[in-house]
């Protein structure tokens, strides 16, 4: 089971659906940045979407806190291309094609007997740690908001008590 603090598991040369076509990712291109890692159960399903359109709609403020976007389902690339390009044009951000199933295992959240990813999401910092662990039942979204409010915590360096949002007094330094 991964930990707080831990070195996130690398993953190497992952076909992903980026904007039109198939790329190659690694969690090494990400290195130096933050990095909001999220897996979803499956394509062509009824939370997933809303949860794709919601990390879509907020990219822009992720990247101008330096933080990239990478989510990943089971589902193979070619799903991917038919479902993102008929229905959810406006993500941008890759999403992996984990058919092997290795990288959701790796992270602890495959639902072997599925074999579907179940809802988690990391954020990842700079240096390749994992700072922000959430897992879910599938039936529930996740709040970008809330993905957003952590980031800042967590870049803040500082201790931030419960609710806490930029700009409000936080509690020292961690």
């Amino acid at each position: 089971m991964l930990k707080l603090n831990q070195t996130a598991p690398d993953f190497q040369k992952l076909t992903s659906f980026h904007q039109g076509e198939f790329k190659e990712i690694s969690l090494t291109d990400y290195a130096g940045r933050w990095l909001i890692l999220f897996f979803y159960p499956r394509d062509f399903t009824f939370v997933c979407p809303t949860e794709l359109r919601g990390f879509a709609k907020h990219e822009e403020e992720f990247k101008a806190l330096g933080c990239d976007i990478v989510a990943s389902s089971t589902d193979s690339e070619w799903s991917h291309k038919n479902w993102f390009e008929k229905d959810l044009p406006e993500v941008k951000y890759p999403i992996i094609a984990d058919t092997t199933q290795a990288l959701s295992r790796s992270y602890g959240v495959l639902d072997e007997e599925n074999g579907a990813a179940d809802r988690g999401l990391f954020i990842i910092n700079p240096e390749g740690k994992i700072k922000y662990i959430v897992v879910s039942a599938g039936s529930v979204g996740r709040s970008v908001t809330e993905t957003i409010r952590v980031l800042k915590a967590l870049q803040s360096g500082d201790l931030c008590p419960m609710e806490w949002n930029a700009g409000e007094q936080t509690l020292g330094k961690a």
